[in-house]
This record gives structure tokens, sequence and C-alpha cells, in this order.
């Protein structure tokens, strides 16, 4: 559940922000949404990927064919792509998702990494550092 929330949540975020702000601030969203819905940091990758990897493809593809495949066509004529203008949206769906993947992954880290020093914390008036404790016996 978790997991489909977290895709529903990433994908319609990252199009509100990206109709204000530029194209790459969907990141933020895909780590904003990782930290707020702890998952393991794999299936936070997967979430994030997958979220903009749907919305990036089907954003393009609207965008596509409102201008009848002009722009696709000349720009996959530019890449290696053999002129289709289906594989260079599939490309930049793919590079969408692999940004917005290492975001939520980033995100689920930080939430992890969080955790661990939150249990490791001295009380406060609790140890003190001194030279030797610090550097080792020596």
């Amino acid at each position: 559940m978790k997991f489909i929330v977290s895709v529903l949540l990433t994908a319609f975020l990252a199009y509100v922000i990206c109709l204000f702000l530029p194209w790459w601030c969907f990141a933020f969203t895909s780590l904003i949404v990782a930290i707020a819905i702890p998952q393991k940091p794999w299936i936070a990758f997967a979430a994030g990927f997958t979220a903009l990897f749907l919305f990036w493809g089907i954003y393009a593809f609207g965008l596509n064919n409102a201008n009848n495949h002009i722009l696709s066509q000349k720009v996959a004529a530019i890449l290696p792509l053999g002129g289709s203008s289906f594989a260079i949206l599939l490309l930049s769906a793919f590079i969408g998702a692999i940004i917005s993947g290492f975001a939520a992954l980033t995100g689920s880290y930080v939430v992890q990494n969080n955790v661990e020093i939150k249990s490791t914390r001295v009380p406060p008036g609790g140890a003190k550092l001194n030279k030797e404790s610090y550097f080792g016996n020596k």
C-alpha cells in the first residue's frame, strides 16, 4: 500500500511542481515523498522510478502528440535512435525515472540514517570526549 501511495504522490507532486519550476525540480518531490513515507531503500527507488517513468512518459507522449511528433523526430534524427520518436520518448522517461529513483533512494537513506543517529545519541551531560578516547588509546 505504501508503494502505491508513494508512486501516486510522487507523480502528482512532480506534475504540480513542473508547472511552476524547472523540469529537474521533480527530484525534490521524490526526495520529500521518500522521507515522508519511509520504505526500504530498494522499494523507495522502485517507487520513484515507476512514478516518474509513467508520469514523464505519459506527459511527453501528450506533448509529442500536440505537435504531431515534429520535435521528437528531429531530436531522434540527431541522436543514434534511427529517427524513432517513440525511442526518444522512452529515453526521456528513462532519464527522468533514474533521477527520481536516485532522489527517492537518497530520501530513504536519510530516513534510515536519521533513525540510527537518534538511537545512538548521548544524553545531556553524558559522556565527554577527551583526546585519548577520540583518537584511540595511544
